[in-house]
């Protein structure tokens, strides 16, 4: 049995904060604006791991109003719903992830982005996909006011 989730998360770019996606710190003058960390690739991806299992979502095990979660590591999260996915008999085929950003161009950062993502869930690089696109200049992206990600997911059941 194979099963298939997909997650968005959308922050606000601002000054005063870093800019943390997959992990990784890319150097900016604005940063994600988020309770954790703001790390929307990551948060996609949790999302899409814990919807194929019909665990909810990130907002379900680490609430925004739980000042626990405040400033944290957001790959505490995607440990933890590696885990879930784990103890419900699955595993992780492959991840495809979009990061949808104006500036700055991450090419140089997407290798290690998949090695960081590749580590967290002892996946083979082969199995991920991270993309980064623009919108053009078009909307609060384009403004350079925001960042979006969409991550889908395989999983398949352990035999």
């Amino acid at each position: 049995m194979n099963k298939i989730g997909n997650g968005c998360d959308i922050h606000q770019l601002a000054e005063g904060y870093r800019l943390i996606i997959g992990g990784i710190h890319i150097p900016f003058e604005k940063g994600s604006k988020g309770h954790s960390d703001g790390d929307v690739l990551i948060h996609a991806i949790v999302d899409a791991l814990l919807g194929a299992v019909a665990e909810g979502d990130i907002g379900a095990h680490f609430p925004s109003n739980d000042d626990k979660w405040k400033n944290a590591d957001s790959r505490i999260f995607l440990e933890h719903a590696h885990k879930i996915v784990t103890k419900k008999g699955f595993q992780i085929s492959n991840l495809d992830c979009t990061i949808i950003l104006q500036t700055p161009k991450l090419s140089t950062f997407i290798s290690k982005i998949r090695k960081n993502i590749s580590e967290i869930l002892d996946l083979s690089l082969d199995n991920i996909s991270i993309k980064a696109t623009t919108t053009d200049y078009l909307g609060f992206i384009g403004r350079g006011e925001g960042i979006a990600s969409l991550a889908t997911c395989l999983l398949n059941r352990n035999k």
